[in-house]
């Protein structure tokens, strides 16, 4: 919700001081972020091993359903055994696998293409992008830079309505979140950006949120004037 990436060198620190455990969540940046789309934790190049329980989803860069639980294989053993999931679901169908074990293997490169990395190169610069124009133009926008979850915070719960409305007129659908997903002061607009976008697209939905964000004067940051001169390449 927030768009941002979790400090988890500090946190296996953390981990390792008070001989805890650590649970990562995933489910946005598998597939999205690392030089090779494992993640977070190749995003910060830290040992996989310092993670105890890694949870993903494949409704997301996999474009496929259900979800994922790594760990050592006596814990993975365990929940199977003793996980209520685990007794009551259904298996996953044939074509749902297989489309998780395709879009893995093009993301990884076994399908003897380079179109994986090229997505995953096009997807960080497509999120640095947006980003950086969202702030040049005023906005406040929440979370890293590298996040292609990209939230605008418009703080009034009256506006989502509007902003809704007025990028639909426009063609372009946007989710707009407000109370109780967010606190009732923190309503926001939220772009999750993809792969598949073009720069041609991301100026497109610049343009109209810059005539929205004018009229319903959500153009909050004070900030602007450090990005004015700034050179944003895509």
């Amino acid at each position: 919700m927030e768009g941002s990436i979790c400090d988890l060198p500090t946190i296996i620190a953390l981990k390792k001081k008070y001989k805890a455990y650590l649970y990562l969540d995933e489910a946005h940046s598998i597939g999205a972020m690392g030089r090779s789309g494992r993640g977070v934790v190749e995003y910060w190049d830290v040992d996989v091993r310092d993670v105890d329980i890694m949870m993903g989803t494949f409704t997301k860069s996999f474009g496929s359903a259900g979800g994922y639980i790594a760990g050592s294989k006596r814990l993975v053993s365990h929940l199977r055994r003793a996980s209520p999931t685990n007794f009551y679901c259904a298996p996953m169908s044939p074509p749902v696998a297989e489309q998780i074990i395709g879009s893995m293997s093009i993301i990884m490169g076994k399908d003897g293409t380079n179109e994986g990395a090229l997505r995953i190169d096009r997807l960080a610069r497509n999120a640095r992008y947006f980003r950086l124009r969202l702030k040049q133009m005023g906005f406040i926008v929440y979370g890293s830079d590298d996040s292609p979850v990209v939230p605008l915070l418009i703080y009034y719960p009256t506006h989502c309505g509007e902003y809704g409305r007025q990028m639909l007129a426009r063609k372009i659908a946007v989710v707009v979140v407000s109370f109780p997903a967010t606190d009732m002061t923190e309503s926001r607009v939220r772009f999750c950006l993809s792969a598949a976008h073009t720069k041609e697209m991301l100026d497109e939905v610049l343009d109209a949120v810059n005539v929205v964000g004018d009229h319903a004067f959500s153009k909050h940051s004070k900030k602007a004037h450090l990005y004015k001169n700034k050179r944003i390449e895509w």
